[in-house]
């Protein structure tokens, strides 16, 4: 194994993985979510890191299929692929602020029938609109995050595996391992630090209305994404 293109390969797959994951879509709705959803620092990493994962093994996943079928053929693709990614992150944006506007005009309607006193039988038989049958959907928020990271790979990566072919087998892993950390490592590096800065806002506006925020949030992201093509 070529030692001298090998560290080439790895520092350009370093490279790659860390610029491509400054793009806002890579880091912005975790630490949007993770201030509406509560997510704890623990939390929001691990569910970073997982939906960094699935977007990783779906890019090298691509471009170990193009060593087999073409370069030309999983780029067109990949690319693809790419644009809807921005379309679903649309989707799901609209679909989660959607769900934060019903259920802060819910809790309004709520706290208004409670200040005229007709409530307070149903405040002890009932869970308030905070928690109850609303709080089912917050695994499902995670889990369709790494579904749209997942349908998203980066094709940027694969002329690199075509590039650590010659290599052979550890001049491929070699690639991918330094791909995935770096990828992984830089999401999980600019959600932390976002997350907390979303949770220094504090106001009751924000805890009224901070689920409708998310999904705006998100999906302007992925308008942003679908305008610039990125």
């Amino acid at each position: 194994m070529d030692r001298t293109l090998t560290l080439a390969l790895v520092a350009a797959a370093v490279s790659l993985g860390s610029i491509h994951t400054l793009a806002p879509d890579h880091w912005v709705p975790f630490a949007a979510l993770a201030r509406s959803e509560r997510w704890s620092p623990r939390r929001t990493a691990l569910i970073t890191a997982a939906c960094g994962l699935g977007h990783v093994t779906a890019s090298v996943a691509l471009g170990l299929l193009g060593l087999l079928f073409g370069l030309e053929l999983l780029q067109t693709f990949g690319q693809r692929m790419e644009s809807v990614s921005g379309l679903l992150l649309i989707g799901f944006g609209l679909a989660y602020g959607t769900w934060g506007l019903h259920r802060s005009f819910r809790a309004r309607a709520h706290d208004h029938a409670h200040a005229h006193g007709h409530a307070h039988g149903h405040l002890i038989d009932h869970q308030s609109p905070a928690t109850s049958h609303d709080d089912l959907h917050r695994p499902l928020t995670a889990w369709t995050l790494f579904l749209l990271f997942s349908a998203d790979p980066c094709v940027a990566v694969i002329p690199l595996l075509f590039a650590a072919a010659p290599l052979g087998w550890p001049g491929i892993v070699a690639v991918v391992l330094a791909y995935e950390v770096a990828t992984i490592g830089t999401m999980v590096a600019l959600v932390l630090p976002a997350r907390a800065a979303a949770g220094a806002v504090h106001g009751a506006w924000v805890d009224r209305w901070g689920d409708a925020i998310a999904g705006g949030v998100v999906a302007l992201i992925g308008i942003v994404v679908v305008s610039l093509g990125i």
